[in-house]
């Protein structure tokens, strides 16, 4: 089954999942990420702080695990269970989650709408930045980018995500989707010169 064809859980899970496998390689936490001033472990960083605070703000609460600052990986997979935990709880799932900014509705859909969707693009960051090529699946590329296209103007005035960058009109949908939210579809890490 293609992403968008599985429930916000099951999605989560499978997304979460490929993040997982990326962080597993990671061997140099201080490397250089294609956001500009990041690392591969503030990827990991970001993923594990914003969203307990977002959710927070509506009314839900995530246990509080290690911090990425000090062990990444002991940091992601502490916060992963506890998402996947909420998703898998019928009576949380479908709770009610209300955001002065983004609204009102069930906890499920606020984690596959803001979250999930934040994991999948992050993926491609995290692998370019332990030196991995990552294939992420077209259809939920394609889907993605066409929700953000529509509201342009919103995302790149919240201050996060960087200019576009210009790609060909016949890209893929991942080099299209990568350019979109300003990362360089070719970045590289450097290479070490000795």
């Amino acid at each position: 089954m293609t992403l968008s064809e599985l429930t916000a859980a099951e999605r989560h899970r499978r997304i979460a999942g490929d993040f997982t496998g990326q962080v597993a390689r990671v061997t140099d936490w201080d490397a250089p990420a294609p956001v500009a001033g990041w690392t591969a472990r503030d990827v990991v960083d970001h993923l594990v702080t914003w969203f307990p605070s977002f959710l927070s703000a509506g009314g839900v609460a995530l246990p509080t695990g290690p911090s990425a600052v000090a062990d990444p990986e002991a940091a992601w997979s502490f916060h992963v269970d506890a998402v996947q935990a909420l998703l898998d709880d019928p009576d949380q799932a479908t709770g009610q989650f209300s955001h002065e900014y983004a609204g009102t509705m069930p906890v499920a859909e606020a984690i596959d709408r803001f979250y999930t969707a934040d994991i999948f693009m992050h993926t491609w960051d995290l692998a370019r930045a332990s030196g991995q090529d990552v294939a992420l699946e077209p259809e939920f590329c394609a889907q993605l980018l066409a929700g953000m296209e529509s509201m342009e103007e919103v995302i790149r005035s919240s201050g996060q995500y960087g200019p576009k960058v210009e790609v060909p009109s016949e890209a893929d949908p991942q080099t299209r989707l990568v350019g979109f939210i300003g990362r360089d579809p070719s970045w590289q890490p450097a290479t070490s010169t000795h």
